[in-house]
């Protein structure tokens, strides 16, 4: 209930926060002298340097949808635990208990074993 609780007021915030932005989307455009639209064909006046703002501000705005979904998915998710790791590791196998499994295995045969097995000292 709580998860559903934390969506909805999510979902209202972002309403709340786009409804100016569709408001000022709507607004009739006025035309210019030459019955284009505004800005048609002239560009404002000229600086052509501003079109690299639009690719610009929609790589921006793109950053910002996925952050702020990243943020809502963590926050709706709850917090994370990290699990450690044991602190008393097991100990290491003997020398000669690796020498019993290649024996086993078939790696070495027995004079190899045995000659093996006093060099170790066992």
């Amino acid at each position: 209930m709580k998860r559903v609780s934390k969506l909805i007021l999510a979902t209202a915030s972002a309403a709340v926060a786009l409804t100016p932005a569709l408001v000022w989307a709507q607004q009739p455009s006025e035309p210019n002298r030459y019955g284009y639209g505004p800005y048609m064909m002239d560009w404002a006046g000229g600086w052509y340097g501003m079109m690299i703002f639009g690719p610009l501000f929609m790589i921006l705005v793109l950053a910002v949808v996925v952050a702020v979904a990243v943020l809502l998915v963590r926050w709706l998710g709850g917090p994370w635990h990290y699990v450690q790791p044991p602190q008393h590791m097991p100990p290491g196998r003997s020398p000669i208990d690796i020498l019993k499994e290649r024996y086993a295995r078939g790696e070495i045969d027995k004079e190899e074993f045995e000659e093996r097995r006093r060099v170790i000292g066992d």
